[in-house]
């Protein structure tokens, strides 16, 4: 009798709270698969205290953490940044050679990413790809997306477009899928709060307007944050019949300046309030009853106009993003960001009483089960082949 076949592993990897929130239909849906093991890999500001000690919303999930890897560093500069990224090619390095995991998922765009990336190819273990393709001409995230498509084996991008421009830098289409967004299969599964459990459980009154915030640092600008920053919170200071729910940037360079300014700006004020985190189901509910989105996350961009909710889109951080008509864009300026809130305000009243007339552009709301199917057909498949061949176009 030949020796049984090791179960396969499937590690999935989550370095940011907003990062999970995404990732969870598909973790969930990999948990219950029996074709391989789950190892759900728990790094970055998830184990740091000062963006909240995210991983416990995981576990209060009852979602099983099966390694913690800590990376972040306490400084937000560009030394800090790389620190990090360091700390990641080598925990990850360790972690790959003893587990050698299958295949290793990874959503996005962000720094350690890198790190973790060239730990795995180094162990030659297949990366899937989750959100390549797109654009984000106002972030160093831009080249840090393309380096890991270039990097990794399956794609699973969010926009038939993406796809087209994933293939278009030599992946080949076999191997490139149009899967959707996850965020957008969270909206349209995930059962969130009422007005009244969102009001008891982040303390505020949702009876009130109000517009939900998230600022990240525009990291190919040199220190503009702190000044775009200051201009944002002119414009909200002078909205006194709107309530603004802050939540706080993340641990790119510069975020934890522009998390003080909000700490120091926000404490006493009467129509401001700042949360670490809000998690994935808090914060779709919140976006779901606010007035419109204000800021320069991707949520903005894909979760909002599912919530059929208008976005402030402020600056250039999410420029080249494939954007929905109920996205306002506008400059950095407090005047500008005046402006675009007045048309938010003018949308969303027209949104309530017309309804939402935009396509969505970021899929069906069945991602999770589509990139389940593919995984289960490379899983059983004995051909990988990391030696790609460019894909002329």
């Amino acid at each position: 009798m030949g020796e049984k076949q090791a179960m396969k592993k499937l590690s999935i990897v989550t370095a940011t709270r907003a990062e999970y929130g995404i990732l969870r239909p598909l973790i969930c849906k990999s948990l219950q698969n029996d074709l391989w093991q789950t190892q759900l890999v728990v790094t970055g500001t998830h184990l740091d205290e000062a963006f909240g000690n995210t991983y416990l919303e995981i576990e209060q999930d009852g979602i099983p953490i099966y390694k913690k890897i800590p990376i972040t560093e306490s400084g937000d500069d560009a030394y800090a940044v790389s620190r990090m990224m360091a700390n990641a090619l080598c925990g990850f390095a360790a972690y790959f050679k003893e587990e050698r995991p299958d295949f290793v998922v990874l959503l996005g765009d962000r720094t350690e990413l890198l790190g973790i990336a060239s730990a795995a190819m180094n162990e030659r273990i297949p990366i899937v790809h989750l959100h390549g393709g797109e654009l984000t001409q106002g972030a160093v995230d831009e080249c840090v997306r393309h380096a890991l498509t270039k990097m990794s084996y399956l794609h699973f991008t969010a926009a038939e477009e993406y796809r087209k421009r994933v293939i278009q830098m030599g992946e080949a289409p076999e191997r490139v899928y149009f899967t959707g967004a996850l965020g957008v299969e969270n909206i349209l599964s995930e059962k969130l709060l009422t007005r009244e459990e969102l009001q008891e459980s982040v303390g505020f009154s949702t009876a009130q307007p109000y517009a939900v915030v998230t600022f990240h640092p525009v990291t190919l600008e040199q220190e503009t944050g702190e000044q775009q920053m200051q201009e944002l919170l002119a414009a909200m200071r002078q909205r006194k019949d709107l309530f603004f729910l802050i939540t706080k940037a993340n641990s790119d360079a510069g975020g934890r300046r522009l998390n003080d300014i909000l700490e120091r700006e926000t404490i006493n004020s009467e129509n401001m309030k700042l949360v670490a985190s809000l998690g994935m189901k808090r914060y779709l509910s919140a976006v779901k009853y606010a007035k419109f989105v204000l800021g320069n996350s991707s949520s903005g961009i894909i979760e909002a106009p599912a919530l059929h909710v208008p976005t402030v889109n402020i600056g250039d951080r999410q420029q080249g993003r494939i954007m929905a008509e109920s996205i306002i864009c506008c400059e950095s300026m407090c005047s500008d960001i005046m402006t675009a809130m007045e048309q938010a305000l003018v949308m969303s009243k027209r949104i309530e009483t017309e309804g939402y007339p935009y396509e969505n552009l970021y899929g069906d709301g069945h991602t999770s089960e589509k990139m389940i199917e593919i995984l289960e057909k490379y899983m059983r498949s004995d051909t990988i082949d990391l030696k790609k061949k460019f894909w002329q176009v």
